[in-house]
Order: structure tokens, then sequence, then C-alpha cells
């Protein structure tokens, strides 16, 4: 386990391989493990890099309140300490949101952004309502069968189920309130066209709830490609790793330099 010092908390992160730095956002509750398949993948050609929101699996919990601009603050210390001074972003569902607000708040560390099933704000009433009993669990303390009912969703085998779930119920309950609860009110639409580093959008074929999310953000960004993986829902970093990782390692390799 890798530990660092960021910004007053422990920070647990994963950094794996040379060359252009990626780094992986995870949504509320799941953990950098959620991520295990692109660090697998992409390590052998890139510097891949993951790290544990606060309060959420091997990092401390936070004392202040848990916000993008927090974790986007936290993201721009580890760099630093990497000495890393440009990163691909990548976030998951929710995680996707924080890349948006990384892109917009500090520009020139970044070379672009990767948002895997994400949102510019929480539109829609089933999105809504799902992040919204998430954020009632948090608060009654049940992080447990978030982590739960989220591994056994996200894992392909029996193996990966343990290892998802064990990181995931570690959680801190009022930080994984937080997360969820700031989700909630994010919105961002209004300034994407202020992002003008080129962005890859991921969605599942079969996601229909989020496919109004791609188009909104693929009419609203400057300079984005949008891609449907075929025969896959939300849960695209784990059910279909392949596909994802050639269409990261593609973007990357036409816009690092």
């Amino acid at each position: 386990m890798t530990m660092a010092n960021i910004n007053g908390y422990s920070m647990h992160f994963i950094d794996r391989g040379t060359g252009t730095p990626i780094l992986f956002i995870h949504p509320p509750v799941l953990t950098s493990l959620n991520f295990i398949y692109q660090i697998q993948g992409l390590s052998p050609h890139f510097r891949t890099i993951t790290f544990d929101i606060r309060g959420h699996g091997g990092s401390g919990p936070s004392e202040q309140a848990l916000t993008y601009p927090l974790i986007v603050e936290d993201i721009k210390q580890l760099i630093d300490q990497l000495n890393i001074e440009k990163v691909f972003l990548c976030g998951y569902s929710t995680g996707g949101s924080v890349v948006l607000e990384f892109l917009l708040t500090h520009p020139e560390r970044a070379w672009g952004g990767i948002i895997i099933g994400g949102m510019s704000e929480v539109k829609g009433g089933r999105l809504r309502n799902k992040i919204s009993l998430g954020a009632v669990f948090s608060k009654i303390g049940a992080v447990g069968m978030i982590a739960l009912s989220t591994a056994w969703t996200q894992a392909k085998n029996i193996f990966l189920f343990r290892e998802l779930f064990n990181d995931a119920k570690k959680g801190n309950a009022k930080n994984a309130e937080q997360y969820y609860r700031y989700s909630l009110k994010y919105n961002c639409t209004s300034q994407l066209g202020n992002i003008h580093l080129p962005v890859l959008l991921v969605y599942g074929e079969k996601d229909k709830p989020f496919h109004p999310y791609a188009q909104m953000l693929h009419q609203r960004l400057p300079k984005n490609e949008l891609v449907f993986i075929s025969k896959v829902d939300h849960r695209i970093p784990t059910k279909a790793p392949g596909p994802l990782n050639e269409q990261i390692e593609q973007f990357i390799r036409r816009f690092s330099t």
C-alpha cells in the first residue's frame, strides 16, 4: 500500500508503469480497485495512477466536507508530489464530474479528459433517486450494504467481488454521504464551452438512462469524441475492460505530446 500526506490527510494511491500519465477517479463508496483492469491493461504502455478519495478504501477520513473542488485540489497536490506536470484524467460515473471540474479549474495541468458514463449535472429522476438513496444509506451508516450491492453488480467474478466489497466497506459513512450529496447539486453544464482540451466520452450501449448525458456533453464540449461500447451497461471499467482500454489507449496516443 502506497500512502502520501495530501492536504492534511493520508491518501492511499497506486502508481504503475511509465510514460504519459493517466489518473483515474472513482465514484462514491467504490475505490481505486474499480480500475484494476485499467491498471493491469494500460500500465505496460502508460503511467497509470489511481487513488482512494478521502474517507474511501485505504485513505483516511476527511474532516472537511467532501466536495469536487476539494477532490480536485487533492489530485493537484498528488501530481505535484509525483513531479507530474500534466495528466490525462479519467473519471467513472460521478468521477467524470470531477474530471470536468479539474479541466475547468486547472486546465494547465491536464492533457485532456476521459469520462466513462459521466455527467455535467444530475438531471434525470432515475439517477437522482439512485444517488439520493446512496446518501440516505450512508447517513444511517449502512455503507456496508452499499458496498455489497455495488461490488456484486460491478464484479465479473467472485474473486473481484470479494476484493471490491472488502475495500468498499471500509468507507467513512459521513464522507460517502457528502460525496453523494455534492453530486446531486453539482452543475457545470453552462461552463462546458470553456473546456478546450480534448475529452473522450465513453458510454455503454445498454446504458440508456445515461445516453442523454452523453449527448449533452457531446453537443457542448468544444473538442470531444463520443464512443458507445456494445453489449455493456454502466459498469464499463469492470465489465468491458478490453474495449475501454483500447479506446483510452487510442485517444491518449492521438493527443499526448
